[in-house]
């Protein structure tokens, strides 16, 4: 007797292999299923191989075969990386929280994320991964998110993502740069003086100010209960506002504001008296006087 024929069959699909004369065996070229391997029961796809002899006789092998199982276990590879999205911070953000939380999400579509991959390096420091990054299962990966146990210092903060799916293949490597910024701006008002009394109305407003992390500043001055309006900064972070008093007690209120949202104010209280003082009597006694002798002048004066 002799084969009459010989099939394999692949994940539901049978292909009729063809003797090679050459070599003495049954082959095919067969196209590997689409998706990876990965998902499936023992991370392989089964294969069954049967071959019917002239008579009819049947012999078929697959993979729990005792001699022939691990030969027939079909292991396929996807070549499609993970894909990484961060949410938070974003790029070029300014946050005047020291212990930001970090969010990003990470997909995969075929053999799926490996959490386990899953890491983050905030500057040049040590990668972090495992249970310190908190991940949620979504829907082809997973949620994640990591709050810094210790404060970042004031400045730029580079964070790098990475992450690799089970077949081995790596993300592109995302990486978000943003400043932290927990210091309000520096204030420092020249003129007027504080609790100064005037007799001019015209008062100028003159000061610096400065941000090391969030520059530009941003000043606006308020006259009593009028609107604040903005004062231009020179690169020095100096500037001056002219104002007119109004009779009487003025208050001042200057209020510095960095990019961060971060603010300094500083008030000052001005008296503008522009009336006279009336003499309304004098006295002398005695008067006349002795000579060489002393005398007491009393004015009776009001302002």
């Amino acid at each position: 007797m002799s084969v009459k024929t010989a099939q394999a069959i692949v994940n539901g699909q049978t292909i009729n292999l063809t003797l090679n004369s050459a070599t003495g065996k049954y082959e095919a070229t067969v196209t590997a299923p689409a998706k990876s391997s990965y998902t499936q029961s023992g991370h392989y796809y089964p294969v069954t191989v049967k071959a019917t002899d002239d008579a009819g006789n049947i012999t078929a092998k697959d993979d729990t075969d005792a001699t022939l199982g691990e030969s027939l276990r079909l292991q396929v590879k996807e070549k499609v990386a993970p894909v990484i999205a961060v949410t938070a911070p974003t790029a070029s953000a300014l946050l005047t929280n020291n212990k930001p939380t970090i969010t990003w999400k990470v997909t995969d579509d075929d053999s799926g994320v490996n959490p386990a991959t899953i890491g983050i390096t905030i500057d040049s420091g040590t990668k972090i991964t495992g249970e310190a990054i908190s991940k949620t299962s979504i829907t082809g990966g997973y949620q994640c998110s990591y709050t810094p146990p210790t404060a970042l210092a004031d400045g730029s903060h580079t964070i790098k993502f990475d992450a690799s799916d089970y077949d081995g293949n790596a993300a592109a490597q995302k990486s978000v740069t943003f400043k932290v910024d927990t210091v309000p701006p520096t204030l420092s008002v020249t003129a007027p003086a504080d609790k100064s009394v005037t007799n001019k109305a015209a008062c100028t407003v003159t000061g610096t100010t400065n941000d090391v992390t969030s520059s530009p500043v941003t000043v606006t001055v308020k006259l009593n209960s009028g609107t604040a309006e903005a004062v231009t900064v020179n690169a020095d972070g100096s500037f001056s506002k002219a104002l007119t008093l109004a009779a009487g007690a003025n208050t001042i209120t200057v209020v510095a504001t960095d990019a961060a949202g971060k603010s300094t104010t500083v008030t000052r209280t001005v008296t503008l008296d522009t009336g006279a003082p009336v003499i309304h009597s004098v006295t002398m006694t005695p008067n006349p006087v002795d000579a060489g002798k002393t005398f007491i002048i009393s004015v009776e004066v009001t302002d």
